[in-house]
């Protein structure tokens, strides 16, 4: 199994230490759909007992990332045409209401961080480092709206789906689109048309749920 491992001992926060490292390895794609997730593996990598490995494995469950499969264990979860389809149909709802909200609030300053998370986007080589970019350009939008909650919510949304997108975006012409997509929806927040915005956002997330539907059905 691939994921950073750390010499945490027996300190307090070992459960959450794993989580994030197992939550980093099968978002980047460094552990696949279907790939068990040993106890007594990651136990020993982290230097710990069992007890937050499953601490952690139990967190990675609620999120959708992890399922457990009988005679095998936990391994990492699959993600089906009928999930991506619902989770794609909520984030069209979700995601243009929060951007329409956030617009009228936006200042120079989140506008230029957004703008430099865009012209990064455009020049990166390492494909791991687009789906972080694509994250932090619409998280730096969405922030604005002052809607925590529904933030947190497209945020494991986009948990579940990330690897894939990532794998979707290199082996498609997904790049340069997303790339002129960003540039519509960021010039969009600039002038504050914020109807604009929350429509070109729609058409942006729908867009990228029919590029992966495609893709998972070709992977078939």
């Amino acid at each position: 199994m691939k994921f950073q491992s750390v010499d945490i001992g027996k300190a307090a926060s070992a459960a959450t230490i794993i989580f994030r490292a197992l939550r980093k390895s099968i978002i980047e794609g460094d552990l696949s759909d279907g790939d068990p997730l040993r106890q007594d593996e990651i136990a020993r990598a982290f230097n710990t007992s069992r007890i937050p490995v499953r601490e952690a494995i139990t967190m990675l469950e609620q999120q959708g990332l992890v399922k457990a499969v009988r005679y095998k264990g936990a391994v990492v979860a699959c993600l089906s045409m009928q999930e991506a389809d619902e989770i794609f149909d909520f984030r069209c709802l979700l995601e243009p209401e929060v951007i329409r909200a956030a617009v009228p609030k936006m200042t120079p300053e989140i506008l230029s961080t957004a703008r430099g998370h865009l012209e990064q986007f455009a020049a990166a080589q390492d494909p791991m480092e687009y789906g972080n970019l694509n994250r932090l350009f619409h998280s730096t939008l969405y922030a604005a709206s002052e809607m925590p909650y529904h933030i947190s919510v497209i945020e494991n949304s986009m948990d579940r789906i990330d690897r894939h997108l990532r794998a979707q975006l290199v082996m498609t012409d997904g790049i340069e689109r997303s790339n002129q997509e960003h540039l519509a929806i960021l010039s969009a927040c600039e002038v504050g048309d914020a109807e604009k915005a929350a429509q070109l956002t729609y058409t942006h997330i729908h867009d990228a749920m029919v590029s992966l539907q495609e893709q998972l059905q070709s992977s078939k």
